[in-house]
């Protein structure tokens, strides 16, 4: 059982959400008052294991009777923006039963470390660059950029030009993917964010229902780890660089339940702030309760390197919902 409601924290510097939304006459999703005193449920990226594990500890505190998906205000990135749109047309379980029910070809996401987009629903899938490739020449920009501004902004233009041997063709494809992962493509009634960032200027950007933005779209340019997503005449990349959780975004709800994937660690310098303790810190001080669900650590080898290999979904799966089902009597009266 890994959960935790006090941590070591470290004091984040407040996100510039100036011109996040440039692209779109609707303000940014950021912008707009939290659900003042309502529950927020946070779901973290981490891969394609990594949304497996998220369905899982949903599936496991529903199934013991604490069902959290009826939050006030749910934030979704990068594979926790896929979960956060799935649950909008189907129930824990269903999705959780779904993993173990799939056979996934090995192309599906990963093809010998190599990330892949498939071509169609079932085809053989286009190599688009090494999973270690992408993670050396993050490294770098990161190491090399002096604030987290300077390495979206940096992240992004990486991205672009990659985009510039693209076609219009892989566009439709990604979205057709993610497109397929979700049973329910429409905004759901109660609140939802989706996290991206501006691949041109590195702003961070927050998607909502009220952005004129369609959720499968918001999704995929969450996602977008490698090739940026365009939206109209702009291209976002994955989300996971505003924040990995971006449970800040929390900030006016009494209560904030946040999944990490990852185990809350960041791959930044911890005084840019982009590490969930800041996160936690910000919330806490903003007059929140906030509990997190971190893997065990006994299966923490499902996720970072190996969080494309969709192999290994039904194993993080099962590991999720063992925690959520463990974890459901201590977080019933934090809930209620």
């Amino acid at each position: 059982m890994n959960t935790t409601s006090s941590s070591p924290l470290h004091v984040s510097e407040p996100i510039d959400r100036a011109g996040a939304g440039r692209a779109w006459s609707q303000a940014d999703a950021s912008t707009r008052p939290s659900t003042n005193g309502g529950r927020a449920l946070v779901l973290g990226g981490g891969g394609s294991t990594g949304n497996a594990w998220l369905i899982g500890v949903l599936a496991g505190l529903f199934d013991a009777r604490l069902g959290v998906t009826s939050a006030d205000l749910t934030i979704g990135t990068s594979a926790g923006a896929t979960a956060a749109a799935q649950l909008t047309g189907a129930a824990p379980g269903e999705l959780f039963a779904a993993i173990h029910a799939q056979q996934p070809a090995p192309s599906a996401e990963t093809r010998g470390g190599t990330l892949v987009r498939p071509v169609g629903p079932r085809g053989a899938g286009t190599p688009i660059r090494s999973a270690a490739d992408h993670l050396e020449t993050t490294n770098r920009i990161i190491a090399s950029a002096s604030d987290a501004s300077d390495m979206r902004r940096r992240i992004g233009a990486a991205a672009l030009r990659m985009a510039a041997a693209a076609d219009e063709e892989r566009r439709a494809q990604w979205r057709a993917t993610v497109g397929g992962r979700l049973s329910g493509q429409h905004w759901p009634q109660q609140r939802m964010l989706i996290t991206a960032v501006d691949a041109r200027t590195g702003e961070p950007v927050v998607f909502d229902g009220e952005s004129g933005v369609d959720l499968v779209d918001a999704v995929a340019a969450s996602c977008s780890g490698g090739l940026p997503y365009r939206i109209g005449d702009d291209w976002y990349i994955d989300g996971g660089y505003r924040r990995n959780e971006n449970a800040d975004l929390a900030l006016g709800c009494g209560r904030a339940l946040v999944l990490s994937p990852l185990g809350g660690r960041t791959r930044h310098p911890l005084a840019w702030g982009m590490q969930l303790a800041a996160q936690v810190d910000e919330l806490r001080a903003g007059g929140s309760r906030v509990e997190t669900i971190f893997p065990d650590p006994a299966v923490e080898h499902l996720f970072g390197a190996n969080a494309m290999n969709v192999s290994l979904r039904p194993a993080a799966a099962h590991a999720g919902y063992d925690q959520g089902a463990a974890l459901a009597g201590r977080l019933s009266a934090f809930w209620a």
